[in-house]
């Protein structure tokens, strides 16, 4: 059997073909890049341990847990420390934990007694049924009031998308808030009367799933699928072109300089949203893939900064803080890293990684490394009371960081499926499909391969002229 073609040896990817792999069929990974991972990165330097993408995998899907377990990780799995669990949203330039009981809701100094009552009244306001689409500004304005919007949610969605909740789709983006509204009526009926079918389901909601990471960082996952999937990893190999025919697919490559055409029997497409605009196939009926181009990315720097324990104030004792736009800093937010896990910085000495840009000030995103540090540094000792030199700095620049589900997304989605309908053997998954998340792109590139394995079975029957055991005849 002619091997299967996996563009991208990002998680997705790398997910994908490891399963693929284990069914016994034959893949080849292509990765334009030197490395596996994606924007999985994980650099251990002078005691410091610093990540520059996602810092964390959420588990929410026995999918991903199973994943930990097939790739032999499970000894090296660490979970976070449990003092890590209080969350931090910046209100009068001071940082305030996020309530997480009726109780702590009713006292905390973060919401006015205003913005209170608009929470407590959310049961009854009644759900919209029209079907317009609505930007998560508008959803949460309608059910929870302006105040929450530019105190909580505001926040929440530049940590999450480094973006804009005018902008965002809240049914594309947070799909699972109008699934609350749709069914219960209500996002706090909701959460109450949800959570039985989620236990039925195995799934976990993001807010209360799991978190962790690895002994040495996020890259070990990546790292280890690669190694267990060998030369079918095919590195600083860039695809320019697919070509179809009649039982095969044709991948045109640069890998050295040369450009190299391979066969195979499907393709997976597991890169960047704004990298597909730019991919040629040749097939009967034609396919245009340039309009993905216009998906929205905004550009992200991720500064990673250690200091002196003694030269921070805060007790950093939480997963990290949230800005909203409303407080006017630079920074969208700060993980607290070392808080998080164990052994991401020297002893006596603390991790802080903040990430600046997004929609909210996509040009500060890419200063020079000096002036990004000292933004950085400027807003964490207002915030955190850091005075002193860092003993540690590293930043990374993603001039196209965050696929954004805005407004009208669901076009992009809807035109991929079409494409998959009319290009048989051509698959798309990855974060700018299935969400945005660690764990989204895990399941993306384990839901594929069902819809892959279909694929070939279809195809096998139709060459050989079989019917399947049990069918009607």
């Amino acid at each position: 059997m002619k091997p299967i073609a996996i563009i991208g040896a990002g998680i997705t990817g790398l997910t994908a073909a490891f399963y693929l792999k284990r069914k016994g069929l034959p893949v080849t990974v292509y990765e334009a890049g030197d490395r596996v991972g994606g924007v999985i990165r994980t650099v251990r330097e002078d005691g410091y341990l610093a990540e520059f993408g996602p810092n964390t995998i959420l588990e929410t899907s026995s999918v991903i847990t199973q994943l930990i377990c097939d790739a032999g990780l499970e000894s090296r799995r660490v979970n976070p420390d449990p003092r890590a669990e209080k969350r931090f949203v910046v209100r009068s330039q001071r940082t305030m934990a996020m309530p997480s009981s009726l109780l702590g809701f009713l006292t905390t100094g973060l919401f006015s007694s205003g913005a209170k009552l608009a929470v407590l009244r959310e049961p009854f306001v009644p759900p919209r049924r029209d079907g317009v689409e609505e930007s998560i500004a508008q959803f949460v304005m309608r059910r929870l009031g302006p105040e929450f919007l530019d105190r909580a949610i505001d926040a929440l969605v530049a940590g999450i998308y480094a973006g804009d909740p005018m902008k965002l789709s809240v049914r594309q983006a947070f799909p699972k808030l109008c699934q609350l509204e749709e069914h219960y009526g209500s996002l706090i009926k909701g959460q109450i009367l949800g959570a039985r079918e989620r236990r039925k389901r195995g799934e976990i909601s993001k807010d209360r799933a799991p978190k962790f990471s690895f002994d040495e960082g996020l890259q070990v996952l990546p790292e280890t699928l690669g190694k267990l999937l060998g030369e079918a990893v095919q590195l600083n190999s860039r695809v320019k072109k697919l070509i179809r025919t009649r039982n095969s697919w044709f991948v045109d490559f640069h890998k050295h300089n040369n450009e190299v055409r391979a066969e195979h029997s499907a393709v997976i497409y597991c890169g960047t949203a704004f990298n597909l605009a730019h991919l040629q196939i040749e097939a009967r009926p034609p396919v245009s893939l340039a309009s993905f181009s216009e998906i929205r990315h905004p550009p992200v720097a991720s500064v990673v900064l250690g200091f002196r324990r003694k030269d921070v104030v805060h007790p950093l004792d939480g997963f990290g803080m949230l800005i909203p736009r409303i407080e006017g800093f630079k920074i969208l937010g700060t993980i607290f890293s070392s808080s998080l896990f164990p052994n991401r910085a020297p002893i006596g000495h603390v991790t802080l990684t903040s990430y600046v840009g997004g929609e909210r000030n996509p040009d500060l995103a890419s200063l020079p490394d000096d002036k990004l540090y000292a933004l950085v540094r400027e807003d964490l000792r207002l915030l955190l009371g850091v005075e002193g030199e860092p003993t540690f700095r590293h930043c990374a620049f993603y001039p196209l960081a965050i696929p954004q589900y805005n407004l009208g997304y669901r076009t992009y989605r809807d035109l991929m499926t079409r494409i998959e309908s009319r290009v048989p053997g051509f698959f798309l998954a990855g974060h700018y499909r299935d969400g945005i998340s660690l764990g989204d792109s895990i399941m993306s590139g384990s839901n594929v391969v069902g819809r892959v394995e279909a694929f070939l079975g279809s195809t096998l029957l139709i060459e050989t002229n079989q019917t399947p055991e049990g069918a009607c005849k």
